[in-house]
């Protein structure tokens, strides 16, 4: 593991927002959803790819908070880009699930 400053965990810019559209993403080497994401008045719409089709419905993921990187370069995934990252954990076998908050929070909230 490596050890890091509090001042670098601040320069990762963690935010919550609402899925608002989800899409496959059927060009995607893996299986993936293509997500528009509101992180409210200060970030906006925000798109991203996410692998998280085996837990994950688009009819699951509207409305739903999760968790985002909102401060990496935009990265091209095919014939998509890609604005945030997208935040979760594996499982026991290699499956993603999302980190989310417990309770609802305004959307663009920063993690502190």
């Amino acid at each position: 593991m490596t050890t890091i400053s509090y001042d670098d965990f601040l320069k990762v810019d963690i935010r919550i927002g609402t899925v608002v559209e989800c899409a496959l993403f059927p060009e995607a080497r893996k299986p993936a959803y293509k997500l528009v994401i509101d992180f409210g008045p200060e970030i906006g719409l925000k798109k991203s790819s996410a692998q998280i089709t085996q837990h994950y419905t688009p009819e699951t993921l509207i409305g739903r908070q999760v968790l985002g990187v909102v401060n990496f370069p935009p990265r091209q995934i095919g014939p998509f880009m890609s604005e945030v990252l997208t935040l979760g954990f594996a499982d026991d076998q290699g499956f993603v699930v999302l980190a989310a908050s417990d309770q609802v929070v305004p959307n663009g909230v920063r993690l502190f």
